[in-house]
């Protein structure tokens, strides 16, 4: 997997909003929280994703956006925000190539998609990484403790 210190892989994904979400594209504007995540709409991604609803401005003012990815579709990703109120966009990588990208592993023997958190700063670097399937909110609260360190 990778790890803190590494360049963050490039990729472009269709978002929630029908736009193409370019992580080159927000290099030198903002730090960007990626979470991948097993699936729309269970219970651990539910409550992680209305986490980082719940405290989305504390990111924004920590100069971050929070991203989502999941290989769910666009129209469930749409489905899913819309039910929760997600103020920020869902990546649709149905084929799994930015999971493989980033190496985020399976889980529960390789059963599920795993649920990974990458902190990455303004210069492109990762400079945190949580691995966690059953510690789904601990992500949202690890992430902003590491914004809280990065100079502005």
């Amino acid at each position: 997997m990778l790890k803190v210190g590494d360049k963050a892989p490039d990729f472009s994904l269709k978002s929630t909003n029908g736009s193409t979400f370019r992580l080159s594209e927000q290099r030198g504007k903002k730090s960007i929280v990626l979470y991948f995540y097993p699936k729309d709409d269970t219970p651990g991604c539910t409550a992680e994703a209305c986490s980082f609803r719940d405290q989305y401005e504390d990111f924004k003012d920590l100069g971050a956006e929070v991203v989502g990815v999941s290989s769910d579709s666009e129209q469930s990703h749409q489905k899913f925000a819309g039910k929760h109120r997600l103020p920020f966009e869902l990546l649709a990588d149905a084929d799994g190539q930015v999971r493989k990208l980033y190496e985020v592993p399976r889980a529960l023997l390789g059963l599920l998609p795993g649920r990974v958190t990458f902190v990455i700063d303004k210069n492109g670097i990762i400079q945190y990484v949580f691995n966690s399937l059953s510690g789904a909110t601990d992500h949202v609260r690890n992430a902003k403790q590491v914004l809280q360190g990065l100079p502005a």
